[in-house]
């Protein structure tokens, strides 16, 4: 067999007690062993991100196996930004959601962010999402801001969640609730939603820089990073800046 029909060979092969790899294990050609060795390595990142999604779903299967079906993970995204609005989403995942590779959304890749928005579009029971722009953070500021766009995106969810996972946050609804610190890392749901409103604001924050070019908005998604301090030193503060926001509010005094 040659090198090249082995690795299209183990490309097929996911059971590890195959006995075809043996065959394989023992040919003492190098290639043949480099295209095993990927084989296997392959296989236990594979094995890692089961184990991590299982990991992840502990919460939920807590719920799930007290008669709770509806559970919505929550999660926002954009409370330190200088510029832009605050974006939350509610996610409520079936029991047997299988879109792996999902984790908080601050590890991922804007590629792999991307590819994951969509699988969860797909798969999800119903996802909402609320938006609360730089008037309303200026107004009554980012903390209470974050709560607003928290309970919107209940709100905008197709089906009522009986349980509420959140990400560090205690909210004033009357659903039955679970906060936990750092909850995009430990929920597979509060994970999904991190995802949905990363990509949501990250393509709103795009589409503003299009509208207020010179900050690099598209880029830093309002973050005060070098290229957004040079363009608010040169250009000034823009409609949608944070004026409550230091620097911003010290270029207004």
């Amino acid at each position: 067999m040659t090198i090249t029909a082995i690795k299209e060979l183990l490309a097929t092969i996911i059971d590890p007690g195959d006995e075809r790899l043996i065959l394989i294990k023992n040919d003492s050609r190098k290639g043949a062993l480099t295209a095993y060795k990927s084989w296997e390595n392959r296989l236990k990142k594979q094995q890692m991100i089961l184990d991590k999604q299982q990991e992840m779903l502990q919460i939920e299967r807590f719920f799930w196996e007290k008669g709770t079906q509806y559970i919505a993970g929550i999660d926002e995204v954009g409370r330190g930004p200088l510029a832009g609005p605050v974006v939350a989403a509610a996610v409520i995942l079936p029991e047997d959601f299988n879109v792996l590779g999902i984790n908080d959304s601050k590890q991922l890749s804007s590629e792999k962010r991307d590819f994951l928005f969509d699988q969860i579009q797909e798969s999800a029971i119903a996802i909402g999402i609320g938006v609360k722009d730089h008037q309303v953070i200026d107004e009554v500021n980012i903390y209470q801001a974050t709560k607003l766009a928290m309970i919107e995106a209940i709100q905008q969810l197709s089906q009522t969640p009986q349980q509420l996972v959140i990400d560090a946050m205690h909210l004033p609804v009357s659903i039955p609730q679970e906060s936990f610190i750092k909850g995009d890392a430990k929920s597979l749901s509060i994970a999904a939603a991190s995802i949905i409103a990363k990509v949501t604001r990250d393509r709103m924050m795009s589409d503003y820089d299009d509208l207020y070019p010179g900050y690099g908005f598209s880029k830093n998604a309002g973050y005060g990073t070098k290229v957004h301090l040079e363009g608010l030193e040169k250009y000034g503060v823009c409609p949608i800046h944070r004026k409550t926001f230091a620097p911003v509010k010290n270029l207004l005094n």
